[in-house]
């Protein structure tokens, strides 16, 4: 039985001179009743965009969402979501914020109070029902926000980074909860759709992966066909999450056309992680596959992969097939000293990537070698939108400071050179 069906979705952010950012790029897929399925993919593959989408938040560009056979024109009324922050409304107690959504469906009130007494026993609040979000730990105010999207027995349940925000123990005792919950049938909902950036969760949870690519479109699909409780040291889970790192690592062709421009986007790594991240693979012996690498510097994708993919850019590594590999100038960077490693991500910083050429040669040209950084914002903002050209300029800023090429006064906003 399909409870949801997407065709063809694209969608596109303007940007402040009407040029189109595409987010989502002719997705189509499935949700059927009695199965979790996980969207993955990289930071801006459109995860997020495309669940909102589906839940009938925002509309598509183009294409068409059905619920049950029917088009979403708005809000879906069978979905219910949470989300990554917990969107508790302080000033009411767990009970009235479980009791919200009722309320505003015009729930009578008896009807109300049965319906969340038994949401909030479901998901473990029994005894709270009186406290305020403030006098709750991270993980039972994510119950709630469980609670409040159960309450309304919907027919999806999305959940959106749901499990991010908690601590490492928090989050597998949470998620062995909503797991164990499913399996016996003890939800209303009839099927889970789940975001998120933790490969492992995603294999521990889903009969079913979805790997976005950017700009969102779907690149590959992998049946999970593992018996619960599921073993995240056995091969079968193992090769999984390798096979969607594998996937992951691959480039696409007009990203690679679009890198060596001016306004190419640049990945939000900072130096000093970098340089950590070299050093590590130095000890491991170069090369190493991705989940390994994870799990030594105990980041997940959306924090390992800007790293990865800004000593790609500077050719300090290379990526294939779920494997890192230091080049010879990224094993010469690991193994230098202080000034030599300044002198090395200079010389590599100039060679590939033009905009920091393009700003030290401005500043050679300019009077007094310093000039306001609307200059370069104002060139990006021609291909990129106002968000991704600050954030392309600041981490330029970060790499140019600590290669010495140039300085930045934050106060003024000038680029200057000493």
């Amino acid at each position: 039985m399909r409870i949801l069906e997407a065709a063809n979705l694209k969608k596109a952010f303007k940007g402040p001179k009407g040029q189109a950012h595409p987010v989502l790029n002719g997705v189509s897929l499935v949700l059927r009743e009695g199965e979790i399925v996980a969207l993955l993919g990289r930071s801006g593959s459109g995860k997020s965009t495309l669940l909102r989408i589906l839940a009938g938040l925002i509309p598509p560009d183009e294409g068409e969402v059905r619920y049950r056979g029917h088009p979403v024109r708005g809000p879906v009324p069978g979905v219910g979501m949470v989300f990554q922050s917990f969107a508790l409304f302080p000033w009411l107690t767990v009970f009235e914020n479980v009791e919200l959504g009722l309320e505003a469906r015009g729930v009578p009130k008896a009807e109300r109070r049965r319906r969340v007494q038994e949401a909030i026993a479901l998901i473990g609040l029994e005894g709270f029902e009186t406290a305020y979000p403030k006098e709750l730990s991270g993980g039972m105010r994510q119950r709630v926000g469980f609670a409040r999207a159960l309450v309304t027995q919907p027919d999806a349940l999305f959940l959106d980074e749901a499990f991010s925000a908690l601590d490492v123990l928090t989050a597998e005792t949470l998620r062995n909860d909503l797991l164990d919950l499913w399996l016996e049938g003890a939800m209303p909902t009839k099927a889970i759709l789940l975001v998120t950036h933790n490969i492992e969760e995603a294999v521990y949870l889903a009969d079913r992966l979805l790997v976005l690519g950017s700009p969102g479109r779907i690149l590959t699909e992998h049946p999970v066909a593992l018996p619960h409780p599921r073993d995240p040291e056995s091969e079968g889970f193992r090769s999984l999450v390798e096979a969607v790192y594998e996937v992951l690592t691959q480039r696409p062709e007009e990203e690679a056309k679009a890198e060596r421009t001016l306004a190419q986007k640049l990945p939000s790594a900072s130096v000093s992680a970098m340089l950590g991240l070299l050093e590590t693979l130095d000890r491991m012996g170069g090369r190493a596959d991705l989940p390994e690498l994870a799990e030594e510097l105990a980041l997940e994708v959306d924090d390992l992969f800007p790293l990865l993919d800004a000593l790609e850019l500077l050719d300090f590594v290379r990526l294939a097939a779920g494997d890192v590999e230091l080049t010879e100038h990224g094993r010469a960077l690991a193994r230098a000293e202080a000034g030599r490693k300044r002198e090395i991500f200079a010389e590599h910083l100039l060679r590939h990537i033009p905009l920091a050429e393009h700003i030290r040669r401005s500043l050679d040209l300019a009077p007094g070698h310093r000039l306001g950084e609307e200059r370069f914002l104002e060139a990006l903002t021609l291909h990129l939108t106002p968000e991704e050209a600050r954030q392309v300029l600041d981490t330029l800023i970060e790499w140019g400071r600590y290669a010495e090429l140039f300085a930045y006064d934050d106060q003024a906003g000038v680029l200057y050179r000493p």
